[in-house]
């Protein structure tokens, strides 16, 4: 049995179980499974390797996207410029990454993106963070991260004033505010400056319509989710694991 799998925590959000084995029924991979494994610490990373040697390779999500780059043998030059893994593929017992998020954020983002949106506010400053910044800076998009507290480089969700929000056309949510069962959460940003030249974009995809993404098209913005950015990844690291074979 081909086993692949996605390693977090927590993991009740996860997509990625779900898609992958709609599509192996689909595709008739009576061979393959994927599996969830909620680590509470990346240490225990290890002895799932060692205990699973029919693995063949996992996703990685929330919170291990940047703590899992020492585990690795060898990485890509996405991850590499990124900082940033969400894909790894097991190869003689050794552990290579890859990042998927940035191939599939930017093929997603070019839907809607638009000349106007030159400068970004990306919200949260995780391992999916890291992707979005560096899709933003090969597009030569303008960008500045939010987080909950001010640090070097970083405005506070507090010093989002009107101004700010007016020229910041592009606001990225990397974070779970919003993701269920929480949907009551949004981003802490003054939406009522938000108008029809904004692009709202969030990683989350359940709900389908986050309540950030709500307050945005309710001010006319142009909003997505990050339902189709999860299919690109998926496809993009099940052929990784399959490269060569």
């Amino acid at each position: 049995m081909k086993r692949y799998g996605l390693i977090g925590y927590p993991l009740s959000h996860s997509f990625s179980k779900k898609f992958f084995t709609d599509k192996f029924e689909k595709e008739g991979l009576k061979d393959c499974v994927y599996e969830n494994f909620p680590l509470e610490k990346i240490e225990q990373l290890g002895v799932l390797i060692k205990s699973d040697p029919s693995l063949l390779g996992f996703n990685v999500t929330i919170p291990y996207k940047e703590q899992v780059l020492h585990f690795l043998a060898g990485a890509n030059q996405l991850v590499k410029s990124s900082g940033a893994c969400n894909c790894i593929k097991i190869a003689d017992g050794k552990l290579y990454g890859f990042n998927t998020d940035i191939i599939a954020f930017e093929q997603s983002l070019q839907h809607k993106l638009k000349p106007h949106h030159s400068n970004a506010l990306i919200l949260g400053t995780g391992g999916a963070a890291k992707a979005v910044q560096f899709v933003l800076q090969k597009l030569g998009i303008r960008y500045q991260y939010v987080s909950r507290k001010k640090s070097m480089g970083n405005l506070s969700y507090d010093e989002l004033t009107d101004k700010v929000i007016a020229s910041h056309l592009l606001i990225v949510n990397t974070t779970p505010l919003g993701m269920f069962p929480q949907v009551v959460e949004a981003p802490p940003i003054p939406y009522k400056a938000i108008g029809p030249q904004h692009f709202l974009f969030d990683l989350i995809y359940n709900p389908e319509k986050t309540l950030f993404l709500q307050k945005g098209e309710e001010r006319g913005a142009a909003i997505q989710n990050g339902y189709e950015m999860l299919v690109l990844q998926a496809e993009e690291s099940w052929r990784i694991w399959n490269e060569g074979k």
